[in-house]
């Protein structure tokens, strides 16, 4: 599409500078005319004649919309700014064209992969059609807020381009596993700085324990002779080292790598990064096993006796203690996608504990013989259990009813560990074996194979990082396992990497968002749902103290001698004995009634407000001081 403009005469601001258009108030005070978008004769120092095809139309001020010669309507897949005009001077004759954008060949966003969408969706949604048709409010409300989670779901999936690390894995050779690879092998094949982060320490004060904290940056590792050190392992920077002069039972970092809780010989200690004795925790006595809680603050201890104890360490107060009535509690986990004890007992049971029951919410027959070991994965959906009978069974936490998988195993696995992307290692003895997809059923053979020297008595994955660490009678090892950590960390949730003034905010922030311990359930979903039964009982016990009557009384007095039995004194007998039992009861229902908030306020209150929504028509006449009342 072209359009010409002849000049009439070369005088004025025209004489040496190309001509251009301008739309708008600019044209009209510059050209003269109107600035509508409508190709006319403008007044200047110059006469433009416009000449061009088809028909043009009234736009926007400052824009032009043309319909083609052929067409009846606008060109829909075409746009015209001013930006691409292009302005020519040939023998006095001004031209200025204007090109096509081509339209787009796939218009809109990108479709997001359906796989991705069913990893981030969030369950079915509600029934809008199953709400009555007259409640238009909240069935728009609930249809906002489909519509939101939809949004969510589909920017979470949208998310994972930004997700640039990837698990690996192991692969061998044709003809040969996995599990004849060595960490002398893996070390030679990777960089220096996955290299260096298998390492081994040889101590002298074992056997020892270990502990990662979440972000999975530092280690805390505590000898039975009373050596205690925390340090970086992936810088090997010592934060310090010391002995507790106490046998240690079980140890464990709290909310921060700067406070740990340390299970010794009578009672649990909590010392800082600089090995500062912080409290003792005496109510804690004897104990085995140390898990914390860290969305709900809450250290959990299980001792010799059987018994189980919360304390919140951010106020310093027991919240429950409890007997379980299994015998010693040697074997205990957390679940974390719900925050419930899982402790395994000698019978062949797991119980599950809450700090709002003084009973077991759960209790699965797992084996016939003894537990050695009970883990968790972290997803809190599926539980493994290995017993002295050679058998590892995995359970689907959600449905406890059926045993998922069950493998037979050379021994009694000892240690159990899941790792962030689904692998399980176990330990027999001094071997450690690591498995994957166990929950689905497909391992035959071990992913990886690592015999040590001294018999294992502790072993976790490394969260964020491919590493297992395992610890010895004569101290600890880092081993490589590829494939078993996540890739991809959340900073707000976990940072390894984070700052000192980073970490101050994250502690606050967490402390202010602290999740109460009343809110500890086996199906975490229940907490949104409302107790319809409970909610029922209570409004018919109102409904019963709102029309309160004495009950009838029939009292029989008895009979006494020498003339007081006679007809008059024995009515006036019953008559006080009726009064009596009445005034007694009124007082007790009246109390309930102040109790439940139905009191003499409570009816004033509804009488006045019947009053004021009864109004008549002889209102208006009343003088305004009375409306008020």
């Amino acid at each position: 599409m072209t359009a010409k403009a002849k000049r009439g005469g070369e005088s004025g601001k025209f004489a040496t500078k190309t001509a251009k258009f301008k739309g708008g108030k600019v044209g009209k005070n510059e050209h003269g005319g109107r600035g509508s978008g409508r190709f006319q004769e403008r007044k200047g120092n110059g006469n433009f004649a416009w000449k061009k095809q088809g028909k043009t139309t009234r736009g926007k001020a400052g824009q032009s919309n043309y319909r083609n010669a052929g067409q009846s309507g606008k060109w829909k897949d075409v746009k015209v700014s001013y930006s691409q005009w292009k302005v020519t001077d040939k023998d006095g004759v001004t031209e200025m064209t204007t090109r096509k954008e081509h339209t787009e060949k796939f218009p809109g966003r990108k479709v997001v992969d359906p796989k991705l969408l069913e990893k981030y969706n969030k369950g079915e949604g509600v029934n809008v059609q199953k709400i009555k048709k007259w409640n238009k409010p909240m069935v728009h409300k609930i249809k906002m807020k489909e519509q939101k989670l939809k949004e969510a779901e589909e920017e979470a999936a949208r998310a994972e381009l930004l997700l640039t690390e990837s698990s690996g894995q192991l692969e061998a050779k044709e003809g040969t596993y996995t599990a004849h690879i060595t960490q002398s092998d893996i070390k030679k094949a990777v960089d220096i700085t996955t290299a260096a982060k298998g390492f081994d320490l040889k101590l002298e004060y074992g056997p020892y324990l270990m502990d990662y904290t979440r972000n999975g940056r530092h280690l805390l590792i505590g000898g039975r002779k009373g050596h205690l050190a925390s340090f970086d392992w992936i810088t090997k920077k010592l934060y310090f080292e010391t002995n507790v002069m106490e046998s240690i039972h079980d140890l464990c970092f709290l909310h921060t790598e700067r406070m740990m809780a340390v299970a010794q010989k009578q009672w649990v200690y909590i010392y800082d990064n600089q090995g500062v004795e912080l409290h003792c925790l005496k109510m804690m006595h004897r104990t085995l096993q140390l898990e914390f809680l860290p969305y709900h603050f809450l250290l959990c201890a299980g001792n010799e006796a059987g018994i189980l104890s919360w304390l919140d360490i951010s106020l310093g107060k027991e919240v429950i203690r409890t007997r379980t009535g299994k015998g010693r509690l040697g074997i205990m986990c957390q679940n974390p996608y719900n925050a419930v004890l899982c402790c395994g007992h000698p019978n062949g049971t797991v119980t599950m504990w809450t700090p709002n029951n003084r009973l077991p919410v759960a209790s699965i027959l797992c084996h016939t013989q003894p537990l050695r070991k009970v883990t968790v994965d972290p997803s809190g959906r599926y539980m493994a259990t290995a017993g002295v009978d050679r058998q590892l069974k995995i359970w689907d936490v959600r449905n406890l009813g059926e045993c998922l998988k069950s493998y037979r195993i050379n021994a009694g696995a000892s240690h159990l560990s899941f790792s962030q992307k689904g692998l399980l290692a176990m330990s027999m003895g001094n071997v450690v074996e690591v498995y994957r997809n166990v929950i689905d059923g497909g391992c035959k053979k071990p992913y990886m194979q690592h015999k040590g020297g001294n018999t294992i008595h502790g072993m976790q994955f490394c969260p964020y990082e491919d590493v297992l660490g395992i610890s010895t009678y004569n101290g600890f090892s880092s081993l490589i396992i590829p494939g078993a950590g996540e890739p991809n960390y959340d900073a707000l949730e976990a940072n390894p990497y984070i700052s000192t003034s980073g970490r101050r905010e994250a502690e606050v922030k967490s402390l202010l968002a602290k999740v109460p311990s009343e809110l500890i359930t086996l199906d975490p979903t229940s907490i949104c749902q409302v107790d319809t039964p409970t909610l029922q009982e209570r409004i018919e016990a109102k409904k019963t103290l709102l029309h309160v009557r004495a009950p009838k009384i029939d009292p029989t007095p008895r009979y006494r001698m020498k003339g007081k039995s006679g007809s008059a004194t024995m009515f006036k007998r019953k008559q006080k004995i009726r009064e009596d039992a009445q005034r007694g009861y009124l007082k007790t229902a009246l109390r309930q009634q102040a109790e439940a908030g139905l009191g003499k306020d409570y009816f004033k209150d509804k009488q006045n407000k019947e009053q004021k929504e009864q109004p008549t028509v002889l209102d208006r006449f009343k003088p305004k001081a009375a409306k008020k009342k």
